[in-house]
């Protein structure tokens, strides 16, 4: 007897409705048929179907290929996100999804490259750090980024220096 999948989060699946019934209402606006909307997707009705239902087992390239077939806006969330303070820190060993490059100066300088970009990935910043070691000023090196760079390397087990 096969193992009985995982259950996802009521939020999870609420989300996925909610794209559904989007990308649903999006095409009934444009007056395109579910069959034309599929076909233009290169997908099967019945796949469109479950997509337009929310269905979690869909996956991710079916949605964005519905979507881009409406002609959908897509937007990755790129801003900082809060971890407690108003910025991104890193109280009780927890990491931002995006770390502010001026929030942290010794990181800043390391990025001077990099053109247009205000935020870096944790790991992106982790690998900053390891790669350009040698120009750090430690005696500039504040606590908090410290802490920082302490945190990264524990998510990332990635331990090359000690600070």
């Amino acid at each position: 007897m096969p193992a009985k999948a995982p259950q996802s989060p009521p939020a999870i699946a609420s989300k996925a409705a909610l794209l559904g019934s989007s990308i649903r209402d999006r095409r009934k606006r444009l007056k395109v048929s579910a069959a034309s909307a599929s076909a233009s997707a290169g997908m099967s009705r019945a796949t469109w179907h479950r997509i337009e239902g929310g269905e979690l087992s869909v996956t991710l390239g079916a949605y964005l290929a519905a979507m881009d077939v409406l002609d959908m806006p897509f937007q990755p969330v790129t801003e900082p996100v809060s971890t407690g303070d108003s910025s991104s820190g890193t109280e009780n060993g927890s990491l931002p999804l995006r770390i502010l490059l001026a929030d942290f100066p010794q990181l800043r300088r390391l990025a001077w490259q990099v053109h247009g970009v205000d935020t870096l990935t944790p790991r992106e910043a982790l690998g900053f750090y390891e790669r350009n070691w040698r120009h750090i000023d430690n005696d500039r090196l504040e606590p908090r980024e410290r802490q920082l760079i302490e945190a990264l390397r524990e998510v990332f087990k990635e331990s090359k220096q000690s600070v």
